[in-house]
């Protein structure tokens, strides 16, 4: 599998992610199995969840996913060809919403436990808290890191000038740095005003500071939950605007002209933005992984990247 920078930690890792946040919960052991099986096997080893993953699914509490990526890990002896990612600052149980360093702490032991491992290579900060200091939340990184827990630390659903906050307190103080940042993105644009509280939409203040810091944008609800392929998951609202009515037909004309799906095609212009964006991808079957992975496949000229990013010109 192709794969892409992450940030300026000097590792490369796959350029779609696989992400396990219903392994374990709506896709029970067989299920998952799988699918991680099917993604390794096409060479890829970037894999995401949360320790919060899937705690809103009646009957399940959270950590579920993090269990079954240790119990599938361990029953492969595949722990060396994993790069693993979780997160850590939104809560479930009995653990409340935040990024107090006793917070990141004590959840860092708990997914170690969980995952059965020494180390995670990618550990986020799962939502912006404004509540403690951004010092105090990057100290508590910089330790774990030290520590030898976790290698790199990144963020998630947070505002461009959190993230260069962020950066100047950790090279001022000679901590480690989020290398990378996951946040909602996908080829359509919200409307304006829209908001999709409590995530928080990448927008071009965001994709300038990636640009200009070097640090990776992974992007998750890329496909938008099958809304551009299936007829009984309609668009929200949010996305609701003559602009993407434009931006939706280029991407059919562009589709039949590379005899691609209309997923294929934006996971494919994510990976030809510059700088590339890594697209998180999540299946539920089979057959959609294989859908997802051919996207990788999918080449996009200079003229068709221009024409999908000026669709909206008309």
């Amino acid at each position: 599998m192709q794969t892409l920078p992450l940030g300026r930690t000097g590792v490369q890792v796959s350029a779609l992610c696989l992400g396990a946040m219903y392994f374990g919960s709506r896709n029970d052991q067989p299920s998952s199995y799988r699918l991680l099986d099917q993604y390794l096997a096409a060479g890829g080893s970037f894999i995401d969840t949360a320790n919060i993953y899937a705690f809103w699914v009646p009957g399940f509490q959270g950590g579920e996913s993090e269990t079954l990526l240790g119990e599938w890990m361990r029953e492969r002896g595949n722990r060396s060809k994993v790069f693993l990612a979780t997160k850590c600052g939104i809560g479930y149980q009995d653990v409340k919403i935040g990024l107090t360093a006793r917070q990141i702490e004590t959840e860092c032991e708990k997914s170690l436990k969980r995952l059965g491992v020494d180390t995670i290579d990618l550990y986020y900060a799962h939502r912006d808290d404004r509540h403690t200091p951004l010092e105090e939340s990057l100290e508590a990184f910089n330790r774990l890191v030290q520590s030898g827990k976790v290698r790199f630390i990144g963020a998630s659903n947070y505002l461009a000038w959190r993230m260069e906050q962020a950066r100047w307190i950790s090279q001022t103080n000679g901590w480690s740095a989020y290398c990378c940042i996951q946040q909602r993105y996908t080829y359509l644009k919200l409307r304006p005003g829209a908001r999709v509280d409590p995530q928080i939409m990448a927008n071009d203040d965001l994709l300038d500071f990636c640009q200009n810091s070097g640090t990776t944008l992974l992007a998750y609800t890329a496909l938008q939950t099958g809304s551009y392929t299936r007829s009984d998951r309609p668009f929200p609202d949010i996305f609701q605007m003559p602009d993407n009515d434009r931006r939706l037909a280029m991407l059919r004309t562009i589709a039949q002209e590379v005899n691609a799906t209309v997923n294929q095609v934006i996971l494919a212009w994510m990976l030809h933005s510059s700088p590339a964006v890594l697209p998180l991808v999540a299946a539920s079957d089979e057959q959609q992984l294989q859908e997802n992975l051919h996207a990788l496949e999918v080449s996009l000229s200079a003229d068709q990247m221009e024409r999908l990013n000026r669709a909206w010109m008309g």
